[in-house]
């Protein structure tokens, strides 16, 4: 999500191209194989979709914590 300058309301709203979260800070941007730049909430999002172009059927992904 992108505030105006002045912050009093929402210029735009930025969304995960993984999960479709909204992104309040500049996120991780990536740049696929076609020059299409991606838009990720997080690393693991960004790892996921990364498989999943690679053509895992079911990627797994670990947890960045351990319980």
């Amino acid at each position: 999500m992108r505030f105006s300058t002045n912050g009093y309301y929402v210029e735009r709203y930025v969304k995960c191209d993984c999960c479709g979260v909204l992104i309040y800070d500049e996120g991780i941007t990536v740049d696929d194989a076609e020059g299409v730049r991606l838009l990720f909430c997080s690393a693991w999002c960004r790892e996921w979709h990364a498989q999943k172009r690679a053509g895992v059927e079911s990627p797994q992904v670990e947890l960045p914590f351990e319980s």
